[in-house]
């Protein structure tokens, strides 16, 4: 093949003649791509800045925030606990304290609230009473408890426990075992200790809850009634006052 006359060598009269050259406009980069700093391509160089690393950042680079001062992280931390549900000065004070916020900042936030009315103990104990005595079933001694736990002062809490009278909370002690006595089954006297159990761990105090669960018993039906006509309220509440003591 290779002594055969006229076979294509790729020079001579069969070579392929070079191609032009080909003309590059303003928008193609010399090696036919798009240029660089395009706009219209979103091509845009980064800018260099200064002393950042690499040398070069963004046009959409934002700066930092300025850090919150102590004051402004207390504020944002006792409207976050008084969304949940009215804070004492006492709650809010463990709570920023809890955050490592300064006794100064503490008393200075606090102190402002106070001023406003953000914070009102008298307030938060009136409705305390009210809300726990209604919706709970919870006697003034469970109440003062748990004003004393929340930070409230004794004449504070002794003001709102006041708008609770014996009579109320006779009433609502016997509205209790009335509720509980139409789920409870047993012997009758196993009924009167577990009625007077719960009861008790509501705050009542003796004699309240023995004669609310005497008197239920005896109007529940005829085996109740006898056993309740055997209960004397009074001696059984002054001795359970005599074993607590």
């Amino acid at each position: 093949m290779a002594g055969r006359r006229g076979a294509r060598s790729g020079r001579g009269w069969d070579a392929i003649p070079p191609r032009p050259a080909r003309r590059t406009t303003d928008d193609e980069h010399p090696s036919g791509g798009p240029r660089d700093d395009d706009p219209e391509r979103g091509n845009v160089p980064a800018r260099r800045r200064r002393g950042s690393p690499g040398g070069f950042t963004t046009d959409d680079a934002r700066p930092q925030q300025p850090e919150q001062s102590e004051a402004e992280r207390a504020r944002e931390i006792c409207l976050r606990q008084l969304a949940v549900r009215p804070r004492t000065r006492v709650e809010l004070a463990k709570a920023l304290a809890r955050k490592q916020i300064s006794e100064e900042v503490i008393a200075e936030v606090l102190d402002r609230y106070d001023e406003v009315g953000i914070i009102d103990d008298a307030a938060f104990a009136q409705a305390w009473v009210s809300s726990r005595h209604h919706g709970r079933g919870l006697a003034r001694r469970a109440l003062a408890n748990e004003l004393r736990q929340r930070g409230v002062a004794s004449e504070v809490a002794n003001e709102a426990l006041g708008t609770l009278d014996d009579d109320a909370e006779a009433a609502t002690a016997r509205a209790l075992v009335d509720r509980k006595l139409r789920s409870t089954t047993g012997a009758p006297d196993a009924v009167f200790r577990r009625l007077v159990g719960m009861l008790a761990r509501k705050g009542y105090p003796p004699g309240v809850a023995i004669r609310a669960v005497k008197d239920a018993l005896a109007a529940r039906d005829a085996e109740a009634a006898e056993f309740a006509d055997q209960i004397d309220a009074d001696a059984m509440a002054d001795e359970a006052t005599d074993t607590s003591l």
